[in-house]
């Protein structure tokens, strides 16, 4: 192109894409994708330890993938910039949160409500989900929490 015609052409500047803080669709594929790799592990291993109690191999195979989790929602999902030694604890506890959440709201749906089973799993998986990611994304993977920077000021 000539030199002319290249300075009547406007330069137009493309404004930088501001990536999201987080992803929902990141946080269902990690958390999708740790679920089908736990079932798989955990069926595997339960059937090649059948001296081992089946609740213990499953609860060690549940524990080995907190972190390899941690670590790809931490990147992927929040894209958090939060130190580990802040955000894997608190990441820890929105998990032990999550399974006494779990717990109620199958009391709830299977118990209280007499639900069946699929749809029932269906609203403690959904329920747990998200409350999960709203929690994950408000405090463990926050860099600075807003509860900390509240007390620093007083």
């Amino acid at each position: 192109m000539s030199l002319a015609l290249e300075s009547l052409m406007r330069e137009t500047e493309t404004p930088p894409v501001r990536r999201p803080d987080s992803s929902l669709v990141s946080f269902i594929a990690i958390g999708g994708g740790g679920a089908l790799a736990f079932v798989l592990s955990s069926s595997l291993l339960i059937a090649l330890l059948p001296w081992v109690d089946a609740w213990l191999v499953s609860s060690w195979c549940y524990a080995g993938f907190i972190l390899p989790i941690y670590l790809l929602h931490r990147r992927f999902s929040f894209r958090s910039e939060a130190a580990h030694r802040d955000a894997l604890p608190r990441y820890f506890a929105v998990q032990v949160l999550a399974l006494v959440l779990a717990s109620l709201f199958g009391q709830l749906f299977h118990g209280v409500l007499g639900l069946p089973s699929l749809p029932a799993a269906l609203l403690i998986v959904g329920l747990t989900s998200g409350l999960n990611f709203v929690i994950l994304k408000l405090w463990a993977f926050e860099a600075a929490p807003r509860l900390k920077v509240q007390f620093e000021r007083n």
